[in-house]
C-alpha cells in the first residue's frame, strides 16, 4: 500500500442505540449559559494575564474538600483560584488536601432550568463548606423559586466564619475580592464586571483589549500621518517664500 493512503471505513447506520440514551443528568447546558461562562471566563483571564497575577480562572473543575470524603464537592460554573494550583491548567480537581491546592477566591453559578433549585438552596452551603471566599449567583432568565427569585445574588466569608448574602437584587454589586462592581448587562442577560458602578469602564476580553490596542495604534498612525502632511506643507511654503524672495539677476545695459 502506498505510503499515505487512506483506507475506507464504513460503519452502518442505526436509527436508535440505548446506549445514547441521556440521562437527566448529563443534559447538556444551553448556549446562552455557556455564554454566559464564557464571557466571565476570558474577562478574568484577561484581568489575570494585563496584571500578571499568580492566579487561574475556568470553568466547571471540580471542587473537592473534604479528604474521607472525595466524592463530596462543587463543580463552579465559573472559578477564581489564587494563587494558581501547581500544575495550572493541566488539574482536573483542586483538593483542597493536596499541597499548593487553594480554595477559589470566586466561584459562579449561573442557574439553569435544570440546576435553578440546587442553585439556590444548595449552592450556599456547599462553597462555604468548600471555604469559597465569594460566590456569584447568576440567574438571568430567574428560573428560581418564584418566592425568593434574584437576578444577582453575592455571598461573602464575613468574620467568624459566616457565608453571609451581602447582595441580592437586579444590581449592580460589589465584590471585595476583585474589588471592581457586578454589572448586568444586555437585557439582563450577561454579568460583566466594571470599575464603576454605572459599567462604564468594564473590564475587557482578550478580544476587547486587541481591538483597543488596533485603535490606539490606528489614531497614532494616523496622527503621524498628519504631522508628516503638514510638515511637507511648512517646507514646501518655505521654499516658495525663499523662491519670491531672492534677487532677480540684472539685464546687462547695451551700449
Amino acid at each position: 500500500m502506498a505510503r499515505g493512503a487512506t483506507i475506507d471505513l464504513v460503519i452502518p447506520v442505526p436509527r436508535s442505540d440505548d446506549r445514547w440514551v441521556l440521562e437527566e443528568e448529563g443534559t447538556p447546558e444551553t448556549p446562552l449559559h455557556e455564554l454566559i461562562i464564557g464571557l466571565l471566563v476570558d474577562v478574568l483571564r484577561t484581568w489575570i494575564a494585563r496584571t500578571h497575577r499568580d492566579a487561574m480562572a475556568g470553568s466547571n473543575i471540580a471542587l473537592r474538600w473534604n479528604r474521607a470524603k472525595p466524592n463530596v464537592g462543587v463543580d463552579p460554573d465559573v472559578y477564581l483560584v489564587e494563587p494558581a494550583p501547581p500544575l495550572r491548567e493541566r488539574e482536573t480537581s483542586l483538593c483542597l488536601w493536596k499541597k499548593g491546592h487553594h480554595a477559589p477566591r470566586v466561584a459562579v453559578e449561573v442557574v439553569s432550568e435544570g440546576t435553578a433549585d440546587k442553585d439556590y438552596s444548595d449552592a450556599p452551603s456547599r462553597y462555604a463548606a468548600a471555604t469559597v471566599r465569594e460566590l456569584w449567583i447568576f440567574d438571568p432568565l430567574r428560573l428560581g423559586p418564584a418566592e425568593v427569585v434574584e437576578t444577582l445574588q453575592l455571598w461573602r466569608r464575613v468574620a467568624e466564619g459566616r457565608f453571609e448574602r451581602v447582595y441580592a437584587g437586579d444590581g449592580p454589586a460589589f465584590s471585595r475580592e476583585l474589588g471592581a462592581w457586578l454589572v448586568v448587562t444586555d437585557d439582563g442577560l450577561r454579568l460583566r464586571i466594571a470599575d464603576d458602578a454605572a459599567g462604564s469602564r468594564r473590564w475587557p476580553t482578550a478580544a476587547e483589549v486587541e481591538r483597543a490596542a488596533a485603535e490606539v495604534e490606528r489614531a497614532a498612525a494616523e496622527v503621524e500621518r498628519a504631522a508628516r502632511i503638514a510638515a511637507e506643507a511648512e517646507l514646501e511654503r518655505l521654499r516658495a517664500t525663499l523662491a519670491s524672495s531672492a534677487p532677480r539677476p540684472r539685464r546687462p545695459r547695451r551700449t
